[in-house]
């Protein structure tokens, strides 16, 4: 048996060795970039400026897109979805996440709009049943990812999204990364994340066939704890998030941020109505219980 003593002296060694080998590696890595700096030739070229009154912007990039529902007040203050938008939906599971945002595509796509939904949990069957509530779900252009297994899902969005749509449904972030960092082997969720947004971003610009500044409806997950599931750059590429909860006096749908300053009011809704999802009436937040 060792000695109690020896036994801590060993233990405080192993820790020194432990420390010294880190500030070696840190040591090392500090060099390595130090040398990448030196290494590196600068030119005369340098970022530019721009003055928003220099730019000049396609005026249909802000004519509202609406549903015609009492919706529209709250995504912009224009009175409807706007182009080249980010919105992310969270909320309590069972709420009604998926048959909110279907019913509000419906709409978009019952106006003239071109839209599409990607469904990353839901499969053919499942969709039938909405279709049996709410049959205007059944004229939707709907992308089952589920269709695919040995397909990469990061190439099936990067084809699909290049033709150009007005609108886009997302159903779910979590589920539509999870699938693209199941194909790559080795690749993070959060490298997945990455990918997805970086399409995001490049359709809200119009970088597609139809040349068409995409708005994006994202649904995503939350944590145990109720918090939003996603990185920091997810949140800040959002133009609104949107919430939808179960209150004391029904469900109700709401918006923590919204760049386009629509009204911040909670707008409660019901699923109980046939073929529609009923939109019923605001409440102020500071009201609400």
């Amino acid at each position: 048996m060792v000695p109690i003593g020896i036994f801590l002296i060993l233990r405080y060694i192993n820790k020194a060795i432990k420390v010294m080998k880190f500030i070696v590696k840190d040591k090392k890595t500090q060099t390595r970039i130090e040398k990448s700096i030196k290494s590196q030739k600068f030119t005369t070229w340098k970022p530019s400026t721009v003055k928003m009154n220099d730019i000049e912007f396609d005026k249909n990039l802000f004519v509202p897109m609406p549903t015609g529902k009492k919706i529209d007040k709250l995504f912009s203050a224009q009175g409807g979805l706007m182009k080249g938008t980010n919105y992310a939906i969270v909320g309590d599971p069972g709420v009604g996440k998926s048959t909110v945002m279907l019913d509000i595509l419906s709409d978009l796509h019952d106006n003239g709009k071109k839209v599409l939904f990607i469904s990353g949990e839901m499969n053919q069957i499942d969709m039938h049943g909405y279709v049996k509530r709410f049959p205007k779900f059944g004229d939707l252009p709907i992308l089952f990812m589920g269709d695919f297994h040995d397909k990469d899902p990061l190439i099936i969005l990067k084809s699909i999204l290049s033709e150009g749509w007005d609108v886009v449904l997302i159903d779910s972030m979590a589920e539509v990364t999870g699938s693209i960092a199941d194909f790559h082997p080795g690749m993070s969720g959060k490298r997945a994340e990455t990918e997805v947004l970086n399409l995001l971003e490049k359709h809200n610009k119009a970088e597609n066939i139809g040349k068409v500044n995409t708005a994006f409806l994202v649904i995503q997950q939350v944590t145990k704890m109720g918090e939003f599931a996603g990185s920091n750059r997810f949140k800040h590429m959002m133009t609104g998030m949107a919430h939808m909860k179960f209150m004391d006096e029904g469900r109700a749908f709401f918006f923590s941020k919204n760049r386009r300053g629509g009204q911040m009011d909670c707008l409660f809704f019901s699923l109980n109505q046939v073929k529609n999802v009923g939109w019923l009436h605001t409440q102020p937040m500071n009201l609400v219980g």
